[in-house]
């Protein structure tokens, strides 16, 4: 009987990660408190990147090999929506606040900050991929991208004096097209991909208690806000940018493929398209909300 027992849980821990639904319960048991404090839509930001990925991943733990059109055109209408976002809402933000080139300079000082820290992260914890470790670390590392981007989306929502919708949306778009090629590599792994639910979740996790908090109502300080939140998402929005170069993930996929290298070329074109309505499209939500 014991046997039996211990059997049936390896099967339910091998099909479901704990900490995947632990991530789940714990944005469910938040959404409550964030309706009571008026922190609506941070909570609706945080829910839509839950989806998003959750939905991504789903449809690549699902396929039987991973689409090259589908990763280019979710890459880079994420990335072009997350170039434009950052440039539209938040680098003005960073400029404009109070008197003088001063805090202009101290918004342009946020914005090397959060790309540095950007870039450093992500350099750093992909050194994980080469060690041995117990725990998976493409979950692990998203994860840590979920949390921290979670952390400044929430900063920015609680900074801004009338925030809307579209900025957060635009800057968590990326996580339909992460979720798809997270769970590919996966799956081709043979682990469960219902460990991306906590990365899924990490967004809201993070956002809506950083949106509960008092930010210092201080020009210099949300200029240096707003410079290393743009300087940030700057930072993703140019790791999404589809690369269709030898060596890249998109490549890797190509190589699985007859005709490889005229494939290549082809992608190029699509990268670019998909770049351009990425942009276009967040211009013309702006102007049409």
């Amino acid at each position: 009987m014991a046997a039996n027992e211990a059997s049936r849980f390896t099967t339910i821990r091998d099909r479901f990660s704990i900490p995947g639904i632990a991530g789940v319960v714990a944005l469910v048991a938040l959404s409550p408190l964030a309706i009571a404090l008026d922190a609506e839509k941070v909570l609706v930001i945080g829910w839509v990147a839950f989806v998003a990925m959750a939905v991504g991943a789903w449809f690549g733990g699902r396929s039987e090999t991973t689409n090259a059109y589908r990763l280019v055109w979710g890459y880079g209408l994420a990335s072009g929506a997350m170039v434009t976002s950052a440039a539209m809402f938040l680098l003005p933000q960073a400029m404009g606040l109070g008197q003088g080139a001063g805090s202009a300079r101290l918004g342009g000082i946020g914005v090397a900050a959060g790309i540095a820290v950007g870039y450093s992260s992500h350099t750093i914890s992909h050194r994980l991929t080469h060690v041995e470790t117990s725990f998976d670390v493409t979950t692990l590392e998203i994860t840590a991208h979920a949390l921290s981007a979670g952390l400044i989306i929430g900063l920015v929502y609680a900074s801004m004096p009338d925030p809307g919708y579209l900025l957060g949306l635009a800057i968590v778009s990326h996580k339909g097209p992460a979720g798809y090629a997270a769970a590919r590599r996966l799956a081709r792994a043979g682990k469960s991909t219902t460990a991306l639910l906590l990365p899924a979740a990490g967004v809201g996790l993070t956002a809506i208690p950083m949106a509960l908090l008092s930010v210092p109502d201080a020009p210099a300080v949300k200029a240096i806000v707003f410079g290393f939140a743009a300087g940030i998402f700057l930072h993703i929005a140019m790791d999404f940018l589809p690369k269709c170069e030898a060596g890249s993930e998109i490549d890797e996929v190509v190589q699985l493929q007859e005709g490889a290298h005229h494939l290549l070329d082809e992608l190029r074109t699509h990268a670019v398209a998909s770049t351009i309505v990425g942009v276009v499209a967040v211009v013309a939500a702006w102007m049409l909300v």
